[in-house]
């Protein structure tokens, strides 16, 4: 009898407009004062809770200046590269996929003039062939697919055995409705069009969404924002959270 499943075709993740939408803003993506600025001021904030978690994860030394050398690391979504980059100054192997064919160009374009050898892929992450990578990150990414059950699935699909999953991503909240879409785009800190607030997800749903792909969300934190501090760690989940995920 013939496996259903083996001949099911796999679910698109992919959203062609979404694609168009960030493929326009290849060109500025490494623009810290351009389109892009939010995701500079972003992802110091990112990094600091990534690296918190592979040093209690993997168990690294926190003052070790190359904790992921011998270890692979896939980021799904990467934009020009803005994540990529410093995962592989801290040692890894380093995979970024992107919907958009101009993202890429841009991310390897500049890995390449800043010495850093990164394997660079336009397309789905389902269709990527093998992977085991020991950390998969998706950085503001799930707002954005199609299918977020198919894309859960194949981010779980590209962890290898005892690896480590990190998400971010903006909750669905009353403020964040307010903050995130419309004052932050009506004002310009980000690019009209970037958010749609139906399709932000909450930590229980997302929760849901992993452990029906086998995998274990950890207690996410959130990314605040104040005039003192700018954007932080906090507790406050209301505006975006980044999470820990690992495999039951």
């Amino acid at each position: 009898m013939t496996n259903a499943t083996a001949t099911q075709p796999r679910r698109a993740t992919i959203r062609p407009d979404e694609a168009a939408h960030f493929g326009a803003l290849a060109a500025d993506w490494w623009d810290p004062f351009g389109s892009s600025a939010m995701l500079h001021r972003l992802n110091p904030v990112r990094l600091g809770f990534i690296r918190d978690s592979i040093d209690r994860h993997f168990g690294c030394d926190p003052d070790a200046l190359r904790p992921l050398a011998g270890r692979r690391a896939l980021d799904v979504g990467c934009g020009a590269g803005l994540l990529c980059e410093p995962l592989a100054r801290l040692g890894a192997e380093v995979t970024g996929v992107d919907a958009a064919e101009e993202n890429v160009a841009a991310a390897q374009a500049h890995a390449e003039a800043s010495g850093l050898a990164i394997d660079y892929r336009q397309g789905e992450i389902g269709e990527m062939g093998p992977s085991g990578f020991d950390l998969v990150c998706a950085m503001e990414v799930i707002e954005h697919v199609a299918d977020k059950g198919a894309f859960v699935a194949a981010l779980a699909g590209a962890l290898a055995p005892g690896g480590l999953l990190v998400l971010s991503t903006p909750n669905r909240t009353a403020r964040s409705k307010l903050l995130l879409v419309e004052a932050a785009e009506r004002l310009g800190k980000v690019p009209r069009g970037t958010h749609t607030w139906s399709d932000f997800i909450t930590p229980d749903e997302l929760d849901d969404l992993l452990a029906g792909a086998g995998l274990t969300m950890g207690k996410p934190r959130g990314i605040a924002w104040s005039p003192l501090k700018g954007l932080h760690l906090s507790d406050d989940l209301a505006l975006n959270y980044i999470v820990g995920v690992t495999r039951d």
